[in-house]
């Protein structure tokens, strides 16, 4: 990376990409906002007979449930703190937040499941990247999920890939981007780039690019929320 400002590749689908962008300018650093995964709504509809709480382990599955539903009345449970906020912006009074993963969720709604009079719905990607159905059913509780959106891969803008030189570090925050990420470096090796990801399951994807000097670096969050990823990028 030559000299000059700190610039930080964003690759997380919108509307996320731009609350991380308004968090690196906080920072003092200069974020690229170039998704490598764009979020499409699948046209599904949400039946909430016998729901008793929603359960969401992103921010997008809040933002997919707003755009399709305008049922606010039902509890939330969140996978952290961010998500939980998502949830409150879009109109639900009644959320609390696993702040953590989605094994952390999981043992969430199991602790209160005494008050849960009806089933939990997760509304969710097509290909969600973690089980909470599973630890939930396994407790007693009647769960079932519905898919409201799919993250599609994306190429980076050709200005993106000019730059790759220049950036220090790349974001990632799920392992299909990290897998795209993956699959452009193959072409575009960036030996000098930084990869800094939210989990050890998004890192994964990269051991590839980094054991060939395809890429730099790779570090993951000691727990998986944003403000620990962006407390990798030290001064």
């Amino acid at each position: 990376m030559t000299g000059g400002a700190r610039r930080i590749w964003v690759t997380r689908a919108s509307p996320g990409a731009e609350a991380t962008a308004a968090r690196l300018e906080a920072l003092g650093l200069t974020p690229l906002i170039d998704p490598l995964l764009a979020v499409r709504d699948l046209g599904a509809g949400i039946d909430l007979t016998g729901v008793a709480a929603l359960a969401f382990t992103s921010v997008n599955g809040v933002a997919a449930f707003a755009r399709t539903c305008p049922d606010r009345a039902r509890r939330v449970f969140a996978v952290g703190d961010r998500t939980a906020a998502a949830a409150r912006a879009a109109g639900f009074a009644q959320v609390a937040s696993a702040d953590g993963d989605v094994e952390a969720l999981a043992a969430l709604i199991v602790g209160d499941a005494a008050s849960l009079e009806g089933a939990v719905l997760h509304p969710s990607a097509l290909e969600p990247a973690g089980d909470l159905l599973s630890p939930l059913i396994a407790a007693g509780l009647s769960a079932r999920r519905t898919a409201l959106y799919e993250a599609v891969a994306r190429d980076p803008a050709p200005s993106t890939l000019a730059a790759l030189g220049d950036l220090e570090a790349v974001l990632l925050h799920s392992p299909r981007a990290a897998r795209k990420l993956s699959e452009v470096l193959a072409t575009h090796p960036a030996p000098g780039l930084k990869a800094l990801c939210l989990s050890a399951a998004v890192a994964a994807p990269l051991a590839t690019p980094e054991r060939t000097g395809a890429l730099g670096s790779v570090a993951f969050a000691p727990r998986p929320d944003e403000t620990a990823l962006l407390g990798l990028l030290t001064p």
